[in-house]
């Protein structure tokens, strides 16, 4: 993939760090903040050493970029719009209203919300919170709520969000939430050192925090483009993204303060089609159209634009060029993908082929600090033909072990191929160089010294990425090939989130954990019949596949039935078995359904986006 040199990208140009500088107000001293038993969930104080001049160790262009995300304090947007930035790897939005103040994306966590919301109250007084926003169905958005609104607080304030808010919110953390939880450890690098040569921020932000995830359950949807609310005052007109950034997620415009918020729709950087954590494919068709869309129907009834991560753009003009680059970034990307595809170019070759524009690509907020061309243009290929290439070859290749034990020994065995992935390496092809290792690795997993070779390949690899993820994956691979993997992952569970999901997505959360072969010969049928929601549900584990339904007048009585509430239903899947459930049948048929059930002790985690 042909691209402009890093040296020749307009490092002259100092209106990002202008606009990120405008209207500071305060920063919290020191920059640290810690859970109730002590832990450090988020320390910006860490990235201090990104005042010096880039080192060898990393590309200049993502540093200039951690360099602006890594600012940190209360900021005037306008006139009775502040956010604050650097607590958590997104931004808090507060608009003051007559009584108090409208909460725009809580953060990640309960803690870096308390503390962005008191940084917020030591400059502008102790203003009750009277709404809150959800901008779209991201962890980073919604974590937090709790920490501006604790228990017992909620009473009577507007929590708005996007229609489907609440089931993309949910459905997207548990389905696969483990294995995203788990890569997320890798793309956003929290578990390196903060250093010139390990973590310097993640492109979006620096990093994410790692303190206590919640959710409060919206109160007000919005459901159409033009719809109009207003909280405590404040007027508030909406335009509806679905299938963007997220699949909820809504720009909307506070038109008697002429600012417009843009959520993650538009950020200074090119944002992912699919990241790397995983997701479903994003349609970067339609995010050009809706960015598009913005333009025209948001007139010049704003002076200035912000979003949920980095720093706003001030003046109409300067707005309109930002939003219609951003939108020609997403349509250029989908649209030349899919002229190579229709060619007979596959994925990784239309990756290698494919260049942006020089204009975009001299576009500081169109560089892939987050996302990246590479993997984006994969992804849209993903998206319209799937995993397959069409090469009859690859499809029913071997399995990673197996594959890689036929490479090597093509290669005549696991010392000719450390030796020629040495050289490969020594040549400066330390992508074959990875390549080779990888396989030696799968097929000989207790090579030491393949191990801290490939350690030393991926670290030249990161240090050399302009991605903030890629770089992050790259070291964390470093890391844990020299350290062993670490299995824990972040403790991002939370009583909320499971009671916000519906007794559909409960029953799905156990259903993608049983363990199919040993329950193949298994016939058996449990009926749920919930009195605080009034719903029946079957629930039927035959041939390994747990199904359910919704039942109204059963034919036939099942195997055993629960008349429980839905917080005991929650209690029954945490292996407990509260007071006041009705049973009638066979209770035995509940622990030979769990005894099917992998790892039932699996939290509900939260991803970022």
């Amino acid at each position: 993939m042909a691209s402009l040199p890093v040296e020749t990208l307009p490092f002259d140009d100092v209106t990002d760090f202008e606009n990120a500088d405008r209207g500071f107000i305060g920063a919290l001293v020191p920059a640290v903040v810690k859970g109730a038993e002590g832990r450090t969930v988020w320390d910006n104080d860490a990235y201090s050493f990104l005042k010096a001049d880039c080192p060898d160790t990393a590309n200049p262009s993502l540093w200039r970029q951690a360099q602006l995300s890594s600012k940190q304090g209360l900021y005037e947007v306008a006139d009775g719009v502040y956010q604050v930035r650097g607590l958590d790897l997104s931004n808090m939005t507060l608009v003051e209203g007559d009584r108090g103040v409208i909460v725009i994306d809580p953060l990640i966590s309960a803690e870096t919300a308390a503390a962005a919301l008191g940084l917020y109250r030591e400059h502008r007084g102790d203003r009750p919170v009277t709404g809150m926003i959800y901008t779209h169905s991201h962890g980073d958005h919604f974590g937090g709520a709790r920490g501006v609104l604790p228990r017992g607080t909620e009473e009577g304030v507007p929590i708005l969000a996007p229609e489907g808010f609440l089931e993309h919110a949910v459905s997207e953390n548990v389905y696969a939430g483990n294995a995203m939880t788990r890569r997320a450890v890798f793309m956003y690098g929290d578990r390196l050192p903060k250093a010139p040569d390990g973590q310097i921020g993640a492109g979006l932000g620096m990093t994410t925090s790692t303190g206590t995830v919640t959710l409060i359950p919206p109160t007000v949807d919005i459901t159409s483009t033009g719809q109009e609310e207003t909280v405590d005052g404040v007027r508030i007109v909406f335009q509806l993204t679905p299938g963007t950034e997220a699949p909820a997620e809504m720009n909307f415009l506070f038109p008697d303060k002429r600012a417009l918020c843009l959520a993650e729709n538009a950020t200074h950087n090119m944002h992912n089609i699919l990241t790397l954590r995983g997701a479903v494919v994003r349609d970067s068709r339609i995010w050009s159209r809706y960015l598009d869309e913005a333009i025209e129907y948001f007139g010049d009834d704003y002076d200035v634009a912000f979003a949920s991560h980095h720093w706003p753009t001030w003046g109409r003009e300067n707005v309109v060029a930002f939003l219609s680059a951003q939108r020609d970034l997403y349509a250029y990307m989908h649209d030349q993908t899919l002229r190579l595809l229709n060619d007979g170019l596959t994925g990784p070759e239309i990756a290698e082929e494919l260049r942006l524009p020089p204009a975009l690509e001299n576009s500081w907020h169109a560089r892939g600090y987050y996302g990246s061309l590479s993997h984006n243009v994969k992804a849209i290929y993903q998206r319209y033909l799937g995993w397959f290439n069409g090469n009859a070859a690859t499809l029913w290749e071997h399995p990673p072990v197996e594959l890689a034990k036929r490479y090597v020994d093509s290669l005549g065995g696991p010392g000719e191929t450390l030796a020629k992935a040495r050289a490969y390496a020594d040549s400066g092809d330390l992508r074959f160089a990875a390549t080779l290792l990888n396989h030696l690795i799968f097929a000989e997993p207790g090579r030491t010294d393949a191990k801290e070779t490939l350690a030393g390949v991926y670290d030249k690899l990161g240090h050399g990425a302009e991605n903030g993820p890629w770089r992050n994956f790259y070291l964390t691979s470093a890391m844990e090939l020299r350290q062993g993997e670490n299995a824990a992952l972040l403790d991002m569970a939370n009583p909320e989130m499971a009671v916000a999901l519906t007794t559909d997505m409960l029953i799905d959360s156990v259903a993608v954990r049983i363990d199919g072969p040993r329950a193949w010969d298994e016939d058996l049928t449990i009926d749920l019949v919930l009195t605080d929601e009034g719903g029946h549900h079957r629930l039927t584990l035959h041939h390994g596949a747990l199904t359910h339904r919704t039942v109204t007048d059963p034919r036939t009585p099942a195997g055993l039935t629960l008349t429980l509430t839905k917080p005991q239903l929650l209690a029954v899947l945490a292996g407990r078995t509260p007071d006041g459930i009705s049973t009638k049948g066979s209770p035995e048929l509940l622990a030979r359904l769990f005894s099917y059930v992998t790892k039932p002790d699996t939290a509900f985690p939260i991803v970022t986006p």
